[in-house]
């Protein structure tokens, strides 16, 4: 009986032609090393290249969708508890019967005070938090604490409610501005990726072209804020299909109310003291806050688990790049809506601003093909009209001809919302782009927000038409001084931009080993030409010189500044 031959050949043994094969080339122990463990011989480098920077361009899709949806779903969370609890807390028979006398409009009060003061003190710890634990993991830590306070809604108590309210309050600017950070970031990889090819002709030192990604960042802020503004619909589901079966129609909660829109002053005054019918058990109430603590679980998950690394961990962990110095340099719903058509359709009415402002998010897409500032004023022109329509108009309480009026204010709202969001953040992007920039930009941008909001806290009890005057005012003195400034970008006016002061580094740790400067602005970068051509070296004396400078003058580079190129792990 013959032996079968064997299915694979066995290295080092002859074939059935000696010690040659079909194309003469040696086999055995005496073949050569390149033809045992060679390449593939159908591989194709380019093909495989481009193949691998696309799946790169996908990866930076999934991070922006991950981050849009993980903050559309922290925000429709929180916003949605804290409506639903301060109409509980507001119900005078259901303070009494669950809570006593233990105080909840006080807490309440506390709450919010902690929500809207704390954010004012956010630019002194902002950027070191961004660059201690990273732009993804400031992220990750930020909607943790957005979680952190959806959780001691279990337990209602003033030891509870009052410190995660605070610890909320300090989250609200790391969270915004290392999202306006990622999602710039973002941008700058998929241009990169895109044009792998360009950059290999250039030199892997070769920095692109300021304003390269700007195409790419304005796609991806649409995006992110078509998925922030449906957080506004998500946080009515609770309203929606839990609390408004307990709810008092608009002839009792509006019974006392005699003022709307223009002529009304304060939130609302004469609301009712009660507006629940029966009050929700205590096991219902455990099943909605459930599910919410459940988004906001899964809210962390994809932020953890599917958004990648913004920069290497080498570039972002080093609290001596922040430079303090520097940080101080870079420095409707009541009186229209409840009032005429009662709470109960309060949710709708938020809804359609939702809608509304979600699908005008792609409208910021026309940037693309118009001139940089007719989205922003667009929006702020927007944003004007109404703002004067509402100084004339003063609703009828209890009346719901003209709900359609409300519903179409609130959908155009929504629209100059999001130009004017989609806009602001893309431009800050475009016009500050640098890396150690960016966590500072976006650290003062939303820290003036959280100014605004806070003056807005403050002024509650104002009239409408105060309120409405001092937003018309701020409005004209932001769209003006947006123009200037684009009048004078014209003439090719060079924004002043304070020098962030680069760090000595004077140890040998695993984090100076890595190949860029994390620290090094583009100008730095063009003007110095790199490290071997002694960037920091100071400024020659007037008057021309004998002949080229001597070598031996040049500053002796640090360990960091001696590295190679190449790119390193990115952050997990």
């Amino acid at each position: 009986m013959e032996a079968e031959p064997p299915l694979y050949p066995v290295a080092g043994a002859a074939g059935a032609q000696g010690d040659e094969d079909q194309l003469g080339v040696p086999d055995g122990p005496e073949a050569p090393l390149d033809e045992l463990v060679g390449a593939y011989p159908n591989y194709n480098e380019e093909e495989e290249e481009r193949r691998y920077y696309r799946r790169k361009r996908l990866g930076v899709l999934k991070n922006v969708l991950a981050a849009s949806a993980g903050v559309m779903l922290t925000y429709g969370v929180y916003l949605g508890l804290l409506q639903m609890q301060l109409i509980l807390h507001y119900d005078e028979t259901y303070r009494e019967v669950k809570y006593g006398n233990m105080g909840l409009p006080d807490i309440d009060s506390k709450m919010l005070m902690g929500i809207n003061v704390t954010p004012i003190v956010a630019l002194l710890y902002t950027p070191v938090l961004i660059r201690f634990f990273g732009t993804k993991w400031m992220m990750f830590l930020a909607v943790g604490i957005y979680a952190l306070f959806v959780s001691t809604n279990y337990w209602e108590r003033y030891y509870t409610l009052v410190p995660s309210a605070v610890a909320l309050g300090m989250a609200i600017v790391p969270l915004w501005a290392s999202m306006g950070n990622y999602i710039t970031r973002m941008a700058q990889k998929y241009y990169e990726y895109s044009h792998y090819k360009e950059q290999d002709e250039q030199g892997p030192q070769r920095r692109p072209p300021r304003g390269s990604h700007a195409p790419y960042l304005l796609v991806f802020q649409a995006i992110f804020y078509s998925f922030f503004h449906l957080s506004f619909a998500c946080a009515q589901l609770p309203m929606i299909y839990f609390l408004n079966h307990y709810l008092y129609d608009l002839n009792h909660t509006l019974c006392n109310v005699q003022n709307c829109g223009t002529n009304s002053q304060g939130i609302l005054i004469g609301f009712n003291k009660t507006v629940l019918r029966t009050l929700p058990r205590s096991r219902n109430l455990i099943v909605v806050e459930s599910v919410l603590m459940a988004v906001a679980f899964l809210a962390m998950l994809l932020v953890l688990g599917l958004c990648g690394a913004a920069y290497r961990p080498t570039e972002e962990i080093d609290l001596r790049s922040v430079g303090w110095g520097n940080i101080f340099q870079l420095p409707f719903k009541h009186g229209y809506g409840v009032c005429s058509v009662g709470l109960e359709r309060l949710a709708y009415l938020l809804v359609a601003y939702s809608l509304g402002a979600s699908a005008s998010s792609a409208l910021g897409l026309l940037g693309l093909w118009l001139p940089r500032p007719a989205p922003l004023v667009a929006g702020a022109g927007l944003h004007l009209l109404l703002t004067l329509s509402l100084f004339f108009w003063a609703p009828k309480p209890r009346v719901l001809q003209h709900i359609w009026i409300l519903y179409a204010a609130a959908v155009l709202w929504g629209v100059g919302s999001a130009l004017n969001k989609t806009g602001l953040s893309t431009l800050l992007g475009i016009l500050y782009e640098d890396k150690e920039r960016q966590d500072f930009i976006f650290t003062i941008y939303h820290w003036w927000q959280a100014m605004a909001i806070f003056t807005v806290y403050l002024g509650s009890s104002l009239p409408m038409k105060a309120k409405l005057t001092v937003l018309l005012v701020t409005l004209v003195a932001a769209a003006a001084s947006y123009l200037w400034m684009e009048q004078k970008l014209r003439r090719g006016v060079v924004p002043r931009q304070p020098r962030i002061p680069r760090p000595q580094h004077k140890v040998r740790g695993y984090r100076y080993l890595e190949e860029d400067n994390s620290d090094e602005s583009d100008t730095e970068g063009e003007h110095g030409g790199g490290w071997g051509d002694c960037a920091e070296e100071e400024a020659p004396p007037a008057g021309p010189g004998p002949g080229p400078k001597p070598a031996g003058l040049c500053r002796r580079p640090c360990p960091y500044e001696q590295a190679l190129g190449g790119d390193g792990p990115e952050e997990q």
